[in-house]
């Protein structure tokens, strides 16, 4: 995926999980530190349900702009969901799990994308 097409889906992230009252949301850019992906965008959900919730609509919004998920890790009613759309790969935490995982301190090398730039 081109870098100027993984930062639009970025956006359409963003929108899908912010439409949806997500919580700490952040776009970290990370392509020059890792050849996982160009950015990583992390939300987290107040509980299963909201997380379920906010998992459908990327996948949705994703969908209808065109972008299908290479892989998906993380059922129904997880803590953790990963979504790998290669050029972006989405993280969605309840709160517990996105504390004891700390991706945030992982990736602090990367740029953090302020959410009004996508």
């Amino acid at each position: 995926m081109e870098k100027e097409e993984s930062r639009r889906l970025a956006g359409v992230i963003v929108n899908a999980l912010l439409d949806k009252l997500a919580e700490n949301v952040r776009v970290v850019e990370i392509d020059e530190i890792s050849p996982l992906a160009d950015y990583f965008v992390m939300a987290s959900g107040r509980n299963l349900n909201h997380t379920d919730a906010l998992r459908d609509s990327v996948e949705e919004n994703a969908s209808k702009a065109g972008f299908e998920p290479d892989h998906i890790e993380g059922h129904r009613n997880a803590n953790w969901t990963l979504i790998d759309y290669k050029g972006v790969v989405v993280h969605i935490f309840d709160e517990e799990a996105r504390e004891f995982y700390d991706l945030d301190r992982i990736w602090k090398d990367g740029k953090e994308i302020p959410l009004e730039e996508l």
